[in-house]
């Protein structure tokens, strides 16, 4: 069963999520949280698997929610999902930044929303390569200077900074072993080692190091 938290400061948006939620046999939504402050504490006191988090919301909002559940180690298995109506590049990459596993505009169809708990619950990261082309482009609009340095890819071998500029584009396992010529196992198993040597907790935080450390950036492909 994959227990869900809600974070929303609108009543409404909570009760139709728990609807939708509550009426999957493998998701249960075991507490729901008008403010990111109360996120937090139910968090902490529920142990979730997956957290819907709002992002605009009184008091602590959903980023600051975000990093602190994520710098909890108690709460190192709980997955946070940024749920908005502000589609914008700024949240987009500092929800990421801040530890999120995903990102979602409320619009979202239903189906999508239901697919998006059980791909992060299962330790994917719920990054579409809309999403990373956004965030590229941002990149691409910031003043020119040299990136923040990132000295743990020093610790990568060649394969594995390829294969992490690969999922910082957004490519799927499966892409990257067709891309790569590899089996889709062996491409897991790259993926798997970047994130131990660099000691992120999953996929998305791959894409924030191979944005910040340059290792992707505007119009870039393989063989660059």
């Amino acid at each position: 069963m994959i227990r869900v938290l809600l974070a929303d400061d609108q009543a409404l948006v909570r009760a139709g999520f728990r609807a939708l939620l509550d009426s999957e046999p493998d998701i249960e939504v075991v507490a729901e949280a008008a403010d990111g402050a109360q996120a937090v504490r139910l968090a902490r006191a529920e142990r979730p698997d997956v957290v819907l988090m709002d992002i605009r919301m009184p008091g602590v909002d959903g980023l600051d929610a975000t990093g602190r559940i994520v710098a909890d180690p108690a709460l190192r298995r709980t997955r946070v999902v940024i749920l908005t109506t502000f589609d914008l590049d700024e949240y987009i990459f500092e929800a990421l930044r801040g530890g999120a596993s995903g990102f979602l505009v409320k619009d979202t169809e239903p189906r999508d929303l239901l697919q998006a708990v059980r791909v992060v619950h299962g330790g994917e990261a719920l990054l579409s390569p809309g999403v990373t082309r956004r965030l590229i482009a941002d990149f691409a609009r910031r003043p020119a200077g040299s990136p923040a340095p990132h000295t743990r890819l020093n610790g990568l071998t060649d394969r594995e900074r390829e294969v992490l500029a690969l999922v910082g584009c957004g490519l799927s396992n499966v892409e990257i072993a067709r891309e790569l010529v590899l089996s889709p196992a062996t491409a897991k198993t790259h993926v798997s080692r970047a994130m131990v040597k660099l000691g992120v907790r999953d996929r998305a935080q791959l894409v924030v190091i191979a944005y910040e450390s340059a290792l992707v950036t505007p119009g870039w492909s393989r063989g660059e």
